[in-house]
């Protein structure tokens, strides 16, 4: 696939290669894809009658048979890829008949035998035998009743293994300060060994279940803002790791409402205009951004951090700097502030920027002209 299928696309091959063989289901439980989020699925399944559950954020376990299922199917395709790198494709047939006709562990039955209540040949066979409608029944309801039972044994095993090595969440509250793990948070501009393995704090915005929470994120970490509780830590107060300093208010300069940037990481060229990523004097990583040149009120910054990138990227690999281009303890000029300001519909004089956009959320309402 050259990309995603949309929506539409998603449903279309659902109703061609699932929906005709075994009847429309009761719900649908997917990850939190772009297809799977949209309007146009909720509609879908709406229209179906059907349930739209999505699995929570970094936590795989929640569709933990699916997540199984395509582990298997991946070692499947490896196989017959290294044998036959020309013509793969044309073996999947085969792929498909053998994972149905697989033994599952969890259930003790094939997916044919659960799906059918016989388990097809392989091969055809000389000897025909015919079943008559009473028997077949009893031999269905059997199977159904064994694959139940079989399923909940399997559930309660590895339900008592997983426990080993769990322990009770906290009892979390609305508005309660909690730090999130960044395991699966990708951080721009930080080596992943050693960036933060925490983020935040943050508060809570509700608590959705027992083990699912919403936090209130800032708008620059652009992720799902619902997380499992194994993900969480809640903030305590201690005598040896003093409570984290507040970020400093909205700075005044000139007239003009503006935040202070510690330094410039990394930049990217955007249509005609090339993006700094900054970092901002008081916050964390997690509200790390991508910002217009023109934002930048002190050019020195900019030529700077250009003049850094310059000597970093001609000096040896054994003396190369964390990813962005700045070197290890670099420190003079890049580490200056820098007023950021944004007006909203003209545009100011002197070097200052305009834009009519909101940083970290906060609308800077109020902003007058130099």
């Amino acid at each position: 696939l050259k990309s995603l299928p949309s929506s539409t696309e998603t449903a279309n091959l659902l109703i061609k290669h699932l929906f005709c063989l075994h009847g429309l289901p009761s719900e649908i439980l997917s990850n939190r894809g772009p297809q799977f989020v949209s309007r146009v699925w909720s509609d879908f399944a709406t229209h179906l009658g059907a349930k739209v559950c999505l699995t929570s954020g970094f936590h795989p376990q929640t569709n933990g048979q699916v997540e199984r299922m395509n582990q298997e199917l991946e070692a499947m395709l490896r196989c017959i890829c290294a044998s036959n790198p020309a013509g793969w494709s044309s073996q999947l047939s085969w792929v498909e008949y053998a994972h149905n006709s697989h033994t599952s562990s969890s259930t003790g039955q094939s997916p044919f035998e659960v799906s059918l209540g016989y388990q097809p040949p392989l091969f055809p066979s000389d000897s025909a035998s015919s079943t008559s409608v009473p028997q077949f029944l009893r031999q269905a309801r059997r199977i159904w009743s064994h694959t139940r039972a079989a399923l909940q044994r399997t559930a309660e095993r590895n339900r008592r293994i997983a426990d080993r090595h769990r322990h009770p969440a906290p009892a979390y509250t609305q508005g309660q300060m909690v730090w999130l793990s960044s395991r699966d948070i990708k951080l721009r501009g930080y080596n992943r060994k050693f960036s933060p393995r925490f983020l935040g704090p943050f508060p809570m915005a509700e608590v959705l279940g027992p083990v699912s929470v919403q936090l209130d994120l800032p708008p620059s970490m652009k992720i799902h803002p619902v997380f499992h509780v194994s993900l969480l830590k809640p903030v305590v107060s201690s005598p040896l790791c003093p409570p984290v300093a507040p970020p400093p208010p909205v700075c005044l300069a000139d007239g003009s409402l503006g935040y202070r940037m510690h330094r410039i990481l990394d930049v990217r060229s955007r249509g005609r205009g090339r993006q700094f990523l900054v970092d901002w004097e008081g916050y964390g990583p997690e509200h790390r951004e991508w910002i217009p040149g023109s934002w930048i009120e002190d050019i020195s910054l900019i030529r700077d951090f250009e003049a850094s990138r310059g000597s970093s990227s001609s000096a040896s690999s054994s003396s190369a700097g964390p990813p962005g281009g700045i070197p290890w303890g670099w420190g003079g000029a890049l580490s200056r502030c820098a007023s950021i300001c944004c007006e909203f519909g003209q545009p100011c004089v002197h070097r200052w920027a305009w834009h009519s956009s909101q940083l970290f959320g906060v609308p800077l309402i109020g902003a007058s002209r130099i």
